[in-house]
């Protein structure tokens, strides 16, 4: 390729946003090869064919652009200004058109426009034809979502999403109190009722007793939608839907409407059933299939029962399906998967294309999925109402990728670039990179569509959750795109607008009083921790990597805007980082915790290591301390290796060593739990 040539190609990959150059966990510059650029460029709807077309393709995209009359989407942070790029054809700057500003209540504004009149900000020349851009000035807007019409003769109609938002996010003052939580995945929560695994009834028997230790949080990973049959991915980093919860949780021996059905309450109470039961409560590995299995035995039951009713007695749930409109194209698609036994790619096309008919799903599946889900909003509606009434708060996990193969990628389709997958590139702990194997979401479709897919996710967690962690935070700003066909080590960075993420998250921050956390582990460019900083974005703290190598200061300062823990899911507990630590650092860490009196060097038991550390992060700044439950009996064994399958390891499917009344009824451990709390509330800051 000529050196020309590729310099088309940069300035074509520079307009879609995509990096042709990174810099690696060490520092070093890594190039992106030319067939890798020419994939991402395609999938990106670039016109380009090959590299060698890469000035015929940078020639039409320049012009789409200016023909465009305005982008699809504009922020306007509260209480500043905000304009509107007008591009238009020099010839028709005198036109006089129309402005129509509908604000999210519903009351419009008009105002008449002629371009010309407005500050002019670029100019090109392209195809014989002078282009110009004006900026459109914005009335004062109250926080919201407001729609801009722009209506020009010979240039056609423009709208633009505006969204007006706070510049930060949502956050308690410097002088509230200091909060922390209690963490343990769900799926590993058990107590003596549990059908198998943790469920909904579980979790807020722990929320309860959380919240006596002094808790204001009570964490645990994403409990999304997922395929727990055929197709099966038990990852709650796989959703099947970011929309939709997962029936594995519910609670079904709690349901009021198991005590109405003699016949559910026969199989409850069948020795075959109650044999499968106990063998659920036994494996020492969560059996997903097996606990799927009786409870859908039981809600089908339920189902069946419930939608032989008259319609007159279906008043919540009739309430709940206005409120969920994707309920049931949802429903159709689940019962069309199991149907199919196969997931959508390799259905027949029709069914491919997003259209689904009665007929290619069992109606009492349908119903199933219906009912369940509406069973699941209700008892997480339960639950957050619960903790709110007792002073407390959940704190969820939304995933950055879903399923390739699930609901939201088959029903808009649109939105996803389906040839790419997202990951990482190599690092020191991955030196060949990491695919992660769900498709990105398309940047300019996610604007064009107004961003009411992401809103949507938001909003499904955030009406129940106080505090709300995003995944891979750095994403808001880039992600890292593998074509097909290319490993980890050849993919590249595209760019996302950050700062429109910023103002959704801002404005659905405040309108639901929920922190906003972002996991910015591994390798993040300093740019972004400065915007999560100027946009109350609260930052991880995670103790292990918080470690200098050289200095008197072991541990480094935990900034006040940040969530401070010992580890993630995805690290080794505790026990196991300290035994993997060397006696040098240990040594070193001890002492640092000695001379801020939160440990005795001479003790130098792993007990004494994990209470220093806890009281450390306890004592410290950071807005948020989360605990994981886990840590407190000096458990080795982690939840997730990272890069590894179901083969290599059991990813996902560990119980807790003791069940939820074992170990609340251990004295010590309360006893650290009470000390933690002590920490949070009084005035010492390290």
């Amino acid at each position: 390729m000529s050196p020309q040539d590729m310099r088309f190609l940069h300035r074509l990959a520079g307009l879609y946003g995509v990096q042709v150059s990174y810099r690696d966990a060490a520092g070093k510059r890594r190039a992106a090869g030319v067939e890798a650029l020419t994939t991402v460029l395609q999938a990106l709807g670039a016109p380009l064919t090959d590299p060698g077309g890469a000035r015929e393709a940078l020639r039409e995209s320049i012009l789409r652009r200016w023909r465009r009359l305005c982008e699809p989407v504009a922020v306007a942070w509260e209480g500043e200004g905000a304009s509107v790029l007008l591009r238009l054809p020099a010839a028709r700057e005198n036109a006089r058109g129309e402005c129509r500003l509908t604000l999210e209540g519903g009351e419009v504004v008009s105002w008449p426009v002629t371009p010309a009149s407005l500050p002019a900000r670029e100019a090109a020349f392209l195809e014989g034809s002078l282009y110009v851009a004006r900026e459109l000035s914005l009335p004062g807007l109250a926080p919201g979502y407001h729609r801009l019409t722009v209506d020009l003769p010979g240039c056609g109609t423009g709208s633009v999403l505006v969204i007006c938002a706070p510049r930060r996010a949502y956050g308690c003052s410097e002088r509230a109190k200091r909060t922390w939580g209690l963490f343990i995945p769900l799926y590993a929560l058990h107590t003596e009722k549990s059908w198998g695994a943790g469920d909904f009834g579980d979790l807020a028997l722990f929320l309860s007793w959380a919240v006596e230790a002094g808790a204001g949080l009570v964490g645990t990973l994403p409990l999304l939608a997922a395929y727990l049959d055929e197709p099966f991915e038990p990852s709650p980093y796989a959703p099947v839907s970011r929309l939709f919860w997962n029936d594995f949780y519910l609670d079904v021996a709690d349901l009021p409407e198991l005590a109405g059905c003699p016949e559910a309450r026969r199989l409850v109470e069948s020795p075959a059933w109650q044999e499968e039961l106990e063998r659920a409560r036994a494996a020492r590995r969560v059996d997903y299939r097996r606990v799927m299995a009786l409870k859908r035995r039981v809600l089908g039951l339920l189902a069946d029962k419930f939608f032989a009713r008259e319609d007159t007695e279906k008043g919540d749930f009739r309430s709940w399906l206005a409120e969920h409109p994707e309920a049931e194209t949802y429903a159709l698609f689940r019962a069309a998967v199991e149907r199919q036994r196969s997931v959508w790619p390799s259905w027949p096309e029709r069914m491919r294309r997003g259209r689904l008919a009665a007929e290619d799903a069992d109606p009492a599946a349908v119903c199933y999925h219906l009912y369940a889900q509406w069973l699941a909003s209700r008892q997480m509606r339960a639950l957050s109402l619960e903790a709110e009434r007792i002073g407390a708060g959940l704190y969820l996990d939304l995933p950055v990728g879903v399923h390739p193969a699930g609901y939201d990628t088959w029903r808009w389709r649109e939105l996803f670039a389906l040839g790419v997958r997202c990951g990482a590139p190599p690092d020191p702990f991955f030196a060949g990179g990491q695919d992660w194997g769900f498709p990105p979401l398309h940047p300019e479709r996610l604007r064009e569509h107004g961003y009411r897919y992401f809103i949507s996710c938001l909003r499904h967690h955030l009406r129940y959750a106080r505090a709300l962690r995003l995944d891979h935070v750095a994403g808001l700003h880039r992600l890292f795109w593998i074509p097909e066909g290319f490993s980890a080590r050849e993919g590249v960075y595209v760019r996302y607008r950050a700062e429109e993420f910023y103002a959704i998250l801002a404005l659905e921050s405040h309108r639901h009083r929920a922190l906003i956390i972002g996991e910015d582990l591994g390798t993040v460019p300093r740019s972004v921790r400065s915007a999560m900083g100027r946009h109350n974005l609260y930052r991880m703290y995670v103790l292990p990597f918080e470690m200098a190598e050289k200095g008197t200061a072991v541990l480094r300062p935990v900034p006040a805007g940040s969530l401070a823990c010992l580890n993630t899911h995805d690290m080794p507990p505790f026990a196991a980082f300290w035994e993997g630590l060397g006696p040098r650092r240990r040594r070193e860490l001890l002492a640092f915790l000695a001379e801020r009196g939160l440990a005795s060097p001479a003790r130098g038991t792993i007990k004494e290591a994990l209470c220093g550390c806890l009281a450390f992060l306890a004592a410290s700044r950071a807005r948020v301390v989360m605990v994981n439950v886990e840590d407190l009996w000096l458990e080795k064994e982690p939840q997730n290796v990272p890069g590894t399958g179901s083969e290599e390891r059991p990813n996902w499917r560990r119980k807790a060593r003791y069940s939820f009344e074992e170990f609340a009824a251990q004295n010590g451990l309360t006893s650290l739990l009470q000390k933690i709390n002590a920490l949070r509330e009084g005035g010492k800051r390290l």
